[in-house]
């Protein structure tokens, strides 16, 4: 069997420290046992809201902790009965307390037939409307000991226990007997005097007077053993219980035969009523079979009024909704006469965009997919469709032919007007917003003529952009004049490469002609941007915009401001198709005016191209989300033309370079060195944006330079690294400045480095060699005779011994300082730029300095004895001159 919870010593003592954290005074815990909270039923008086509330509750049974407690306060003792609950952490507290003085009632609850559950009942709750809570315990023993513990409590501390309903005290004192050491008490009960047992482990408390007396007990036996008497025999006590049963029937049978006068009567009463009852079954039988009558009249009555009902609904309905179909068969009076004959002037147009949309409406209502089948086979219906797309063609036709002639009737307005052209001494920026806003007051019609009739659209698109390709093209030709003119230019004065050096200095940058090419581009390519855009909106392609129109500035537009011609398809690649080709007609000839400016800024100034192709190129690049249109077209076209322009300048300077291939002998810096600097410094003036335009006219200038430089060369043998290093020396020297930011030049620049290098490593070994023949011709003998034999073996062979060592040393060292003299000379003889003298000078000595320490190494090898002078004695000597 499970341990009783009253066992738990745990549980005591969370129950003293849940009562200590609440209570000041502590408590000594008697009795605790885990139960369950629930609700008996409602009052009387509480009626069906209180028995819903009861059964609600009865379901709902929550964990606590009943525990018993006492508190000593002076001379007396008070008990308490504690409801205990856990919280969220599983730690007990208090959360009600019960006075034992006020218990007025112990009552088991009928309702658990196990006996577990009971009610207490207390005679100070505040509202007795409230049924007080059930506490159910584990078994009935648990609910015995608690009990028992109560009521010895209310023994000892109030001298009378109370009342106890529907348990049997007797049983609990047997109980009592059997499961504890017990002590027999007397109490006094509103029923007469009774033992009570009580158990001293439960009870916990001294208790000196016992709950029944001992005569009471022993009256109590004695009652109990008449009643229990043979029950032990269960044979015997089922014979004694027939017999009496068979006493007590025989018994009811004589009082019935004693009675039979009062039977007689109760019979003849009851015939009376049986008549009474067949009449009334008669008469219920006629009022049935009426009222069966007058339930049929009333169901016929009420079917005929239900179908009127119906009827009348459905009239209201089939009147409604003829109603409505009469109102999509009608032409509204006011738009009936925009339909067929009214005027398309600006201040009708309200009114015909109205009428436009009802008869939309109206079409696509009486489609077949949008009428009910039974309406679209209505003759009234068809008949209605056929005048309707009658009336569609009328407009349309009327429509169309009116904008047909209205776009060139604008036009020529304009074209009329000569303030809106440049003029002499007056550039005129073109203004197309009145023109535009006109057109956008027809922008609604076009769409419905769109919707209603596709077919007239390509004559119309056709007719906007022949009309507008002539103003257009007239007011660049215009522009374009104006600026060629007006723009104060003289011929620039580019270096080439032909004539005496100087001849052909730049006296200044002129670039009033690339000045005049971004102002024509600046104003013109927004202009056709927003134009393109215009026309891909205004005549109805479907395709969806990439951006709003740009704005005109004199900067290039940003990538979103300027694509306003560009498009990306949103329903078919044939209506992007059609589109290019209306830009085509809108645009087309315009070109011929930028060309012009372009030729001419050319043959002004040819380095002007390098400033027309990054304006260009910029444009260009705001224009590479270009998915139709004819600007990108435009842009691609000018920049190829510039790029030609220019490609022919440098093809010009390249051949005159060639040309001094082919003259005579050549001494000093060859002019065409100089005159690349210059021209190059112009060249990086006009950069603006992408250097690639001037960086492969680098590259191809200075190849050819470096190719023609030496050719140069080799005309005189003689004088090849002379030439060379001179020259490239300028090359450095002229272009140090711009090789430091330009990468390119840069390239080349290290490459004459090279060259001068190599060059000057030549022609210093040469005038060594010269004036120093002897010494190093015989250390070279050394070098090769050392790849056959021991340098010891050397001094053996003929022409090697140590006399003609000598002999050679004596010849090459005597007179040194004339020797060197003479050297010194050579050099200064043959160079022209006397600057590089001195770095010459410096290199050459450095040069012999090494190869006579080479050449000591050989010695000191093979004619270890011989004194020679030293490297150190050699470099004061060179320093001394």
């Amino acid at each position: 069997m499970a341990r009783s919870s009253a066992d738990d010593m745990d549980l005591k003592r969370a129950c003293e420290a849940g009562i200590l954290s609440k209570e000041k005074v502590p408590e000594k815990v008697v009795l605790s046992m885990r139960v369950a909270k629930g609700r008996v039923g409602p009052p009387r008086g509480l009626g069906i809201a209180g028995k819903l509330t009861s059964r609600h509750n009865q379901g709902m049974a929550k964990p606590r902790v009943l525990a018993v407690t006492t508190k000593a306060k002076g001379q007396k003792t008070k008990a308490f009965l504690r409801v205990l609950k856990y919280s969220n952490g599983g730690i007990l507290e208090p959360a009600k307390v019960y006075k034992i003085k006020h218990l007025h009632k112990v009552e088991v609850a009928t309702s658990d037939p196990s006996g577990c559950t009971f009610i207490l009942g207390f005679d100070n709750l505040k509202s007795q409307s409230i049924s007080p809570p059930q506490w159910t315990l584990r078994n009935k023993d648990d609910r015995n000991r608690l009990l028992m513990c109560i009521l010895n409590l209310c023994k000892e501390l109030l001298g009378g226990i109370p009342k106890v309903v529907g348990m049997d005290i007797v049983e609990m004192a047997i109980w009592a007997k059997e499961n504890t050491t017990t002590k027999v008490t007397q109490v006094s009960t509103k029923d007469g005097p009774i033992e009570s047992v009580f158990g001293e482990a439960e009870s916990q408390v001294t208790v000196e007077k016992d709950l029944v007396s001992q005569a009471e007990e022993e009256d109590i036996e004695a009652l109990l053993g008449t009643y229990v008497m043979a029950i032990g025999e269960a044979e015997a006590f089922s014979e004694r219980m027939k017999r009496e049963l068979v006493a007590l029937e025989s018994a009811n049978v004589y009082a019935l035969m004693e009675t039979e006068s009062v039977v007689e009567e109760v019979l003849q009463g009851l015939e009376v009523a049986s008549i009474c009852v067949e009449d009334m079954d008669e008469w219920l039988g006629i009022f049935n079979i009426k009222l069966r009558h007058m339930r049929e009249d009333i169901q016929s009555i009420e079917w005929r009024n239900n179908r009127l009902e119906q009827q009348s609904v459905s009239n209201v309905a089939l009147g409604e909704e003829l109603d409505k179909l009469l109102v999509f068969l009608q032409i509204p009076p006011e738009y009936e006469e925009s339909l067929t004959g009214g005027s398309f002037d600006e201040g009708n147009m309200v009114k015909n965009t109205e009428a436009c949309e009802w008869l939309t409406s109206a079409i696509k209502n009486l489609e077949a997919s949008n009428l009910d089948p039974c309406y679209a086979k209505l003759r009234a219906v068809r008949e209605k469709r056929a005048e309707f797309v009658l009336l569609k063609c009328t407009f349309v036709r009327r429509a169309a032919e009116f904008l047909r002639n209205y776009f060139p009737s604008l036009i020529d307005s304009m074209l009329n007007d000569k303030g809106n052209f440049s003029q002499k001494g007056q550039l005129q920026r073109p203004d197309h917003a009145d023109m535009r806003y006109k057109c956008r007051k027809y922008a609604r019609l076009l769409q419905f003529i769109k919707s209603l009739d596709k077919s007239c659209l390509p004559p119309l698109r056709k007719s906007y952009c022949h009309s507008l390709n002539l103003l257009i093209r007239r007011e660049a030709r215009e522009f374009s004049n104006e600026l060629r003119s007006s723009s104060k230019v003289s011929k620039s004065s580019t270096p080439l490469f032909e004539g005496p050096a100087g001849a052909n200095q730049s006296a200044g940058i002129t670039d009033s002609s690339a000045d005049a090419y971004s102002k024509m581009i600046t104003v013109f390519i927004p202009l056709l941007v927003d134009e393109s855009s215009f026309l891909a909106h205004f005549m109805c392609f479907d395709v969806a915009l990439d951006a709003s129109d740009s704005e005109e500035n004199s900067t290039p537009p940003r990538s979103s401001e300027a694509s306003g011609s560009s498009v990306k398809p949103s329903s078919s690649a044939a209506d992007l198709g059609v589109l290019n080709q209306c830009l085509q007609e809108l645009l087309d000839g315009i070109q011929e005016d930028f060309y012009a400016i372009v030729d001419w800024a050319f043959k002004l100034d040819p380095l002007s191209c390098i400033a027309m192709h990054g304006i260009t190129d910029r444009y260009i690049s705001a224009q590479k989300a270009e998915v139709a249109g004819y600007v990108p077209v435009l842009l691609d076209d000018l920049e190829t033309r510039i790029t030609i322009l220019f490609g022919r300048f440098v093809d010009d300077a390249c051949f005159q370079i060639e040309k001094y291939e082919r003259n005579v002998r050549q001494i000093g810096v060859v002019p065409y060195i100089p005159r690349f600097s210059q021209l190059a410094a112009r060249m990086e003036q006009y950069i603006n944006g992408s250097r690639d335009l001037v960086d492969q006219a680098y590259t191809k200038i200075v190849t050819i330079m470096f190719v023609t430089l030496e050719k140069i060369a080799q005309v005189e043998p003689k004088y090849v690294d002379i030439v060379l290093l001179e020259n490239y020396a300028a090359f450095q020297h002229s272009l140090y400045d711009l090789a430091n930011v330009v990468p390119t030049l840069a390239k080349y620049y290290h490459q004459a480095s090279e060259a001068y290098e190599q060059a000057c490593s030549r022609h210093i070994n040469l005038v060594i060699y010269i004036h120093f023949e002897k010494l190093f011709q015989y250390a070279r003998r050394i070098e090769e005779l050392m790849y056959n034999m021991s340098p010891e073996e050397i001094p053996f062979q003929v022409g090697m011994s140590k006399v003609d060592f000598r002999k050679m040393l004596k010849s090459s060292l005597t007179g040194l300082d004339k020797t060197i003299n003479a050297m010194y000379r050579k050099l200064q003889k043959n160079i022209t730029a006397e600057e590089l003298l001195p770095s010459l000078w410096e290199k050459c000595k450095k040069e012999f300095l090494d190869k006579y320490a080479t050449f000591l190494k050989l010695i000191a090898k093979i004619y270890p004895n011989e004194t020679v002078t030293s490297v150190n004695d050699m470099r004061d000597t060179l320093a001394a001159l």
